[in-house]
C-alpha cells in the first residue's frame, strides 16, 4: 500500500528536523503544556479544530484591549484602526490563497456558511426544475445538506460521484456524471473522514470543459496543503479559520469577482447597503455586499495572525513534515493485527481512520482519554461515506505540525491498551 503523498523533495527548515526544535514549536501554543488525567495532553483531533498558537491569541487580546470598535462606520481613531485591521486581514487571506482581488474574499462565520451562501446566492436564483448538482460519496454534511435544501427549493437534483473500498473518486464514473444538465460540482478537497486527497486540478478541468463551475471545500486542507486558486481555476473555495490555528467563528469564501458581482446579497441589513429608502435598497459593492451587519472582527484579525505563523513555517514544509508523520503512524498501526483502516487512498494526508475488532469506536475513544490522548470517534459529520464503506463509526486520529513521533508511539501504546482492557 502506498502511504505517502506525492511531494516534490522539500528542504526542512531546521526548527522542524530536532525535537528541541519541535519543543519550540509547541511551546507556542499553550493548551499543549497541560495534562488530562494526570498525563501530558497528546491532541490528535486536529481535523475537528486544531489549536491556537499564543500568537493568534495574543492579536485576538491585543485588538479587544487597544482597538474594538466597529468598522467601516465611523471617523474616530479606534474605528479606522479596527477598520484597518480588518481590511488587512482580508489581504491577508487574498495572498493566503492567491485570489487575484481583495474583493474576491468574504468573511463568513465558516466554510459551512460560505458553502450555504453560494447555494442560495449563486445556486438557487440559476437552478431550474430537472437541473443538477453534482458532489462526492465522501462530502462532509456542510458540503451535502446545503445543496439537498436547493434542490428541494428549485425541483433540481443531487447527484454523487462514487468511491472506490480505497475512498478514491471514480473519475471515469464522474467525468460521466457531467451532462448538460450540471449547473455545479462541489467537492473536497481534502476528506476529513479518511484523509484522501482529491486531484482538484483533473476535477476542475473536466467540469470547466463543460462551462460548470466548481466549489471546492478547502476546510480540511487549508491547514495543511498549499493552495493557489487561480492556479486551481476554482471558481468558489471555503475555508474555516478554526481548522488553521484561528478563533472558532471566522470564515472564508472565495469567489470569481465576475460571478460575485452577479449574485445578489445573501442576506440583508447593515453595510450591505449604499443607500436605504422604504421604496427602493441599494447594494453595496463587493464584497461588502455579503457582509451584512458587524462582522467577526477579532476572528478576522485572529485568522490572519494564524496565516502569517504559517506562512513563517511553510505551507510546503508543514505538508511534508506532517505526511512523515502520517507515514510513521501508518507503519507502526499496521502492526497491530486488530486494528484496520479506512481509507487507504494512494493519495492522502493528516488523517487516519481505523477501526478494532468487535471494539466499538466510542470505547476507544473513552479508553484513549484517559491516557491522555484525544481523538475523534463516530460518524465524522460524514454518514454517507460511512454507509459505503460499511462501518457505522471510527476511530479518527488527525495530525497536525506540532505532533510528534513519540506522540505517535503513545497512540500506539494506548490502543495495545484498549485491546488488553476490551479485546
Amino acid at each position: 500500500m502506498n502511504t505517502m503523498i506525492s511531494l516534490p523533495k522539500l528542504k526542512i527548515p531546521p526548527q522542524l528536523e530536532g525535537e528541541l526544535d519541535i519543543a519550540r514549536i509547541r511551546a507556542d501554543f499553550p493548551i499543549l503544556q497541560q495534562r488530562v488525567h494526570g498525563r501530558p495532553l497528546v491532541y490528535l483531533d486536529n481535523a475537528a479544530t486544531t489549536q491556537k498558537p499564543r500568537q493568534v491569541i495574543e492579536a485576538v487580546a491585543r485588538y479587544y484591549n487597544e482597538d474594538n470598535a466597529n468598522v467601516h462606520r465611523g471617523v474616530h481613531t479606534l474605528s479606522m484602526r479596527a477598520t484597518e485591521s480588518y481590511e488587512n486581514a482580508r489581504r491577508t487571506v487574498q495572498r493566503f490563497i492567491g485570489a487575484e482581488h481583495p474583493e474576491e474574499i468574504i468573511f463568513t462565520r465558516g466554510a459551512t456558511e460560505a458553502i450555504n451562501l453560494v447555494a442560495q446566492a449563486y445556486a438557487r436564483p440559476r437552478l431550474r426544475s430537472g437541473d443538477e448538482i453534482l458532489i462526492s460519496a465522501m462530502e462532509h454534511h456542510s458540503n451535502i445538506v446545503p445543496w439537498q435544501m436547493v434542490c428541494e427549493q428549485t425541483g433540481a437534483r443531487l447527484r454523487v460521484i462514487p468511491i472506490n473500498d480505497a475512498g478514491e473518486l471514480l473519475m471515469d464514473e464522474y467525468a460521466s456524471l457531467i451532462t448538460p444538465r450540471t449547473r455545479l460540482v462541489a467537492v473536497v478537497h481534502l476528506s476529513n473522514a479518511l484523509g484522501t486527497i482529491n486531484p482538484l486540478k483533473r476535477i476542475i478541468e473536466l467540469a470547466h470543459a463543460r462551462n460548470v463551475p466548481v466549489l471546492v471545500d478547502a476546510a480540511q486542507s487549508a491547514a495543511h496543503l498549499p493552495i493557489e486558486v487561480n492556479e486551481l481555476d476554482c471558481d468558489f473555495l471555503a475555508f474555516s479559520g478554526h481548522k488553521l490555528y484561528g478563533p472558532t467563528g471566522i470564515g472564508v469564501l472565495y469567489g470569481r469577482k465576475e460571478i460575485l458581482a452577479e449574485m445578489p446579497p445573501y442576506q440583508g441589513g447593515g453595510d450591505m447597503i449604499l443607500s436605504v429608502r422604504f421604496e427602493r435598497t441599494i447594494y453595496n459593492e463587493l464584497p461588502y455586499k455579503f457582509e451584512a451587519g458587524t462582522p467577526n472582527i477579532a476572528g478576522a484579525v485572529g485568522l490572519a495572525a494564524a496565516i502569517d505563523y504559517i506562512e513563517r513555517i511553510g505551507r510546503e514544509n508543514i505538508a511534508a513534515y506532517e505526511n512523515r508523520l502520517l507515514d510513521e503512524a501508518i507503519r507502526k498501526l499496521s502492526d497491530i493485527r486488530e486494528l484496520k483502516f479506512i481509507g487507504t487512498a494512494a493519495e492522502r494526508a493528516a488523517v487516519l481512520s481505523f477501526i478494532l475488532e468487535d471494539i466499538h469506536p466510542h470505547d476507544i475513544g473513552t479508553i484513549l482519554d484517559g491516557e491522555g490522548i484525544a481523538i475523534r470517534t463516530g460518524h465524522h459529520c460524514a454518514q454517507p461515506v460511512m454507509e459505503r464503506l460499511s462501518v457505522p463509526a471510527t476511530a479518527r486520529a488527525s495530525l497536525a505540525f506540532y505532533n510528534t513521533t513519540e506522540e505517535i508511539d503513545v497512540l500506539v501504546q494506548g490502543i495495545r491498551r484498549v485491546l488488553k482492557v476490551l479485546g
